[in-house]
């Protein structure tokens, strides 16, 4: 680092370059991701045996995201970010060929794999916000998560867009949507090579603490816990969002747009959470989040106009960015250097299976627990409640933990 003589503020350069290229990344391989939830039940819909399986694909997605978290953080530990990100790509490339043939063999149990395989780059990408801390000052690192998840703006609008100007596009639906994210995959895997990030050095992927120990630390069980819970009820209202909106007769396109507003309303708030963070702390900046995650669930519950569906899923885009940034960013406080990879590894892992599990219920709620789209589409958002009190409640034990323990 170069700074002038008496200057002790942090050269940041390094770090903002990396910052810069992990946007680029986030919205250019994003974009499959987007348009993976936006299609991915609909297209489950029409190749399981059974409508309740109509999500499953999701949450295969989801469950390889969960099961390549913790080899993949590995893997970065020893080689470095950028192959681990050349593999996650890789992984999106293969899931989405996988998909495309399956739709055009009518054949579910592949389909389930391509989505699986999928989930390796969604694990992947995760780890692009905290890539963004590798180079960065502790100053500099709340806003460099911030700004990476921004970069997700670009690919709220082009992903559902794709998905729109793909229908009709070959003859077997949806399949050229996966087609384009091959071609994703390929052309923005090279934007890696332009990272400039320190060499691992880390301690070895068997070294350090068990995970149990690591969660039995406040802040980190905290930050994990809040971060779970943040990711898996946008997820689970999320899933359910097309499937009700065109089974109240809304189109596929309404559900293309309002699925776009909603991952816009994602990430459009990164450019100030950071600084919110900053301000505030983390704590403060996960719990306004979940407030809003409640709002969310009432004006969905509210009615099944188109203007509820766009409402409720900008509000519950909104509140998982407060509060999952919130969440990252405290657990990036939570554990030393040497544990990065290890601590970010059994951090994604266990919000990933959570979100997993998430999509799964999303599907069942949906079309097997009501009578119908409507009360399938209540059960959802009724089932929020519960858990957004269980993060409140943690959120509400670290801050008497730290009080009486002086920390």
């Amino acid at each position: 680092m170069t700074e002038a003589p008496g200057d002790t503020r942090p050269d940041d350069r390094r770090a903002r370059r990396n910052v810069a290229v992990l946007v680029a990344a986030q919205a250019v391989l994003g974009a499959q991701v987007t348009m993976v939830f936006v299609i991915g039940g609909l297209a489950g819909d029409v190749l399981a045996p059974l409508h309740c399986l109509a999500t499953l694909p999701i949450t295969m997605i989801v469950l390889g995201a969960a099961l390549s978290a913790a080899p993949l953080s590995s893997f970065m530990a020893r080689h470095g970010r950028v192959p681990g990100f050349l593999l996650g790509a890789l992984g999106g490339l293969l899931g989405s060929g996988l998909a495309a043939l399956a739709l055009a063999w009518g054949s579910f149990a592949l389909f389930l794999l391509g989505s699986f395989l999928t989930g390796s780059y969604m694990a992947a990408q995760g780890f692009y916000r905290f890539a963004a801390t590798d180079a960065a000052s502790e100053a500099f690192r709340p806003k460099a998560i911030s700004w990476v998840l921004a970069g997700g703006l670009l690919a709220a609008l082009t992903g559902p867009q794709l998905v729109k100007l793909t229908d009709g596009l070959t003859v077997v639906p949806f399949a050229g949507a996966y087609l384009v994210a091959m071609g994703i995959n390929l052309g923005g895997a090279g934007l890696f090579l332009l990272l400039d990030l320190p060499r691992p050095r880390l301690a070895p992927a068997r070294g350090g603490p068990s995970w149990g120990a690591l969660l039995r630390r406040p802040t980190i069980l905290v930050a994990v816990a809040c971060a779970t819970v943040a990711y898996a009820l946008m997820n689970l209202v999320m899933t359910s969002t097309p499937l009700a909106i065109v089974g109240h007769g809304l189109g596929q396109g309404a559900a293309a747009d309002v699925i776009s507003a909603h991952v816009v309303a994602m990430f459009l708030p990164s450019f100030l959470t950071g600084h919110l963070v900053a301000r505030v702390g983390p704590p403060r900046t996960i719990l306004a989040g979940l407030a809003i995650l409640a709002g969310a669930g009432t004006v969905n519950l509210a009615g099944i106009e188109l203007v509820h569906f766009f409402a409720g899923l900008v509000l519950l885009g909104l509140g998982w960015n407060l509060a999952f940034i919130g969440a990252t960013a405290l657990l990036a406080a939570g554990h030393a250097p040497e544990e990065r990879g290890r601590v970010q590894g059994m951090n994604d892992a266990v919000v990933n299976g959570g979100v997993a599990v998430a999509s799964l219920a999303s599907g069942g709620l949906m079309n097997c627990a009501g009578a119908g789209v409507a009360e399938g589409w209540q059960l959802v958002n009724m089932a929020m409640a519960p858990f957004l009190l269980i993060a409140v409640f943690s959120l509400a034990w670290l801050w008497r933990h730290r009080v009486t323990s002086g920390a």
